[in-house]
């Protein structure tokens, strides 16, 4: 499989990132990772193993927020270890990006962090590949300058991913446009199938996952170059996004389904004109 330089590069394979939404116990963390490094071998499809050691930003004070910054991120390195996978986490302090970086190959900054300097170029000096979560506040014409606070302060390989923009109260809408508006500028963008979903408020927050295979199938024929996806191995237990998470059961012909899409539309996503009118 390719390493995620070239991931995380515009040309590149089609790639999912997928895991649990956080981290419950290192026991499902392992089950979980296990199945989808099958699944990622028997489709060839590179895959990027996520889950949060710290869900920070909950609405509830009595939320499940993870097992914390030091046990979470033991627990990522024994994935990686065990199944030879390259592994993804959220960031949330320049602190937490040191610690992480020794054994994370991707580093994520969440949606509502995408605007923070000291985070960001933080990130960026510990040399890994960042993932920059769109805020569903930012229009995407503003998102080449997050991209270029990150490869000034040193990162070298930079994926933004769209997961929606807010519209009203409790929905999110994606516009198709950010996929080209991103490719235009040399950034290669991945999609949110999961986050997207989401309808936040109340105490919890909800979202319809009977839909990620229709969102997920327009983004890719927009082209993106690979999807993000949370997967669980039952949904209705987990402690985080239970409305919108995958069950594992069904991950494999999700994936399978998507790669068939990403592989026919692939001559059509390159070959789409620029912002200028030439070839990307």
């Amino acid at each position: 499989m390719p390493g995620v330089d070239a991931l995380f590069s515009l040309g590149g394979p089609f790639f999912a990132i997928a895991g649990p939404c956080v981290i419950e116990s290192e026991e499902m963390l392992l089950a979980t990772a296990e199945r989808l490094k099958g699944i990622s071998d028997r489709l060839d499809v590179p895959l990027i193993f996520k889950a949060s050691y710290l869900k920070d930003n909950r609405t509830s004070r009595d939320s499940f927020r993870g097992p914390g910054v030091t046990g979470g991120i033991a627990m990522l390195a024994e994935v990686r270890r065990r199944f030879d996978l390259p592994v993804l986490t959220d960031v949330h302090s320049e602190s937490e990006a040191r610690e992480a970086a020794p054994v994370i190959d991707v580093l994520q900054i969440p949606a509502f962090l995408c605007r923070q300097s000291s985070l960001i170029e933080a990130a960026a000096a510990t040399g890994r590949p960042l993932n920059i979560k769109k805020g569903q506040f930012l229009p995407p014409e503003n998102v080449r300058f997050i991209v270029e606070k990150a490869r000034g302060a040193g990162a070298t390989h930079v994926a933004v991913t769209e997961r929606g923009t807010s519209f009203g109260y409790g929905d999110l809408v994606v516009d198709p446009r950010v996929f080209q508006l991103l490719r235009d500028d040399g950034i290669p963008a991945v999609f949110d199938a999961t986050h997207s979903l989401q309808r936040p408020g109340g105490s919890t927050t909800g979202g319809d996952r009977h839909f990620m295979r229709t969102v997920a199938r327009a983004a890719v024929a927009a082209g993106v170059s690979g999807l993000f996806f949370e997967t669980h191995p039952d949904p209705s237990s987990a402690k985080s996004d239970s409305a919108t998470q995958l069950p594992l059961d069904e991950a494999e012909a999700f994936l399978g389904e998507i790669r068939d899409l990403a592989t026919f539309v692939s001559p059509f996503v390159n070959n789409v004109p620029d912002a200028s009118g030439s070839a990307s």
